[in-house]
């Protein structure tokens, strides 16, 4: 074996071949973080938190996205890292803000001013000490209409639900499984066209994982694997179409709500830990 894969155990080596040899997709060697590479996702993910945190401590009716995108920013730099979206891709801004219909990828701006009855997803990835983080939160502006706060809710409890399903030598098509059948038991919607990706190294790595699925399909789960669970759960269709104006911002088909709430998590041998909150 490759010496830079010495970390990985026999065991977890031993497991892989087995599944493969049953017919399963497993995961390639380079997916497996060591434990020095967790401990600085880990790190980042301390200070992605502490980002939502200062963002769940000012958001209110009357600012604007801008004001948002400026505590990102601010809070990031004061602690030594990098916002990840800033310049990725062309993206303007440190963050992604998407109010109401918008599913992800919204772009801050001194226009967009929250008002009552909104919701937004704020979604905050962060670069220390070159080890990447990501996670999202939904924010209810003021009172919303009942069927909208079942959306946020509904959505929140996707994402505990897949995590549950996150522990070792368990599939990725378990976690995309929980997820649909929660959401469309609530006659919601699951977005099909973004998922959850591997994080870590780099913004967006393998697997790729996708918040529907069939139980027991899809990619072996092995201990030091690192990536994100984002369920994005529409209120109506789940078809969405990207804003040819800005050529990000992604909004659903019907222009009904959208809501989402994601955590960065790392496959340990007794299950997951949750690296962002």
């Amino acid at each position: 074996m490759d010496n830079k894969y010495s970390h990985v155990s026999k065991e977890i080596l031993e497991k892989i071949e087995y599944y493969r040899n049953k017919g399963h997709k497993v995961p390639k060697l380079s997916m497996i973080k060591t434990p020095e590479q967790i401990e600085g996702i880990r790190q980042s993910g301390v200070i992605n938190t502490g980002v939502l945190d200062a963002v769940a401590q000012n958001i209110k009716a009357g600012m604007s996205t801008e004001e948002i995108d400026k505590i990102v920013y601010e809070y990031t730099r004061d602690h030594g890292a990098i916002p990840a979206p800033l310049h990725y891709g062309g993206f303007p801004k440190s963050v992604c803000t998407s109010i109401n219909e918008v599913v992800c990828h919204g772009i801050p701006n001194e226009y967009e001013i929250l008002e009552e009855g909104d919701i937004i997803n704020v979604d905050v990835s962060t670069i220390y000490n070159g080890y990447y983080s990501d996670a999202s939160r939904m924010f209810v502006i003021g009172n919303v209409k009942p069927r909208v706060q079942k959306l946020v809710d509904v959505a929140r409890e996707a994402l505990r639900l897949g995590v549950e399903q996150a522990y070792p030598y368990s599939f990725l098509g378990n976690i995309g499984y929980v997820i649909q059948q929660l959401a469309e038991k609530n006659k919601f919607s699951v977005v099909r066209d973004f998922c959850g990706h591997g994080v870590g190294l780099e913004f967006h790595e393998d697997p790729e994982v996708e918040h529907v699925g069939r139980r027991n399909r899809g990619m072996l789960l092995v201990p030091g694997m690192v990536f994100t669970i984002e369920p994005m759960i529409n209120m109506g269709v789940p078809d969405v179409f990207v804003d040819e104006e800005d050529g990000w911002t992604v909004v659903t088909e019907d222009e009904k709500p959208s809501a989402q709430w994601e955590h960065t998590i790392v496959i340990t041998e007794a299950g997951n830990e949750i690296l962002t909150y």
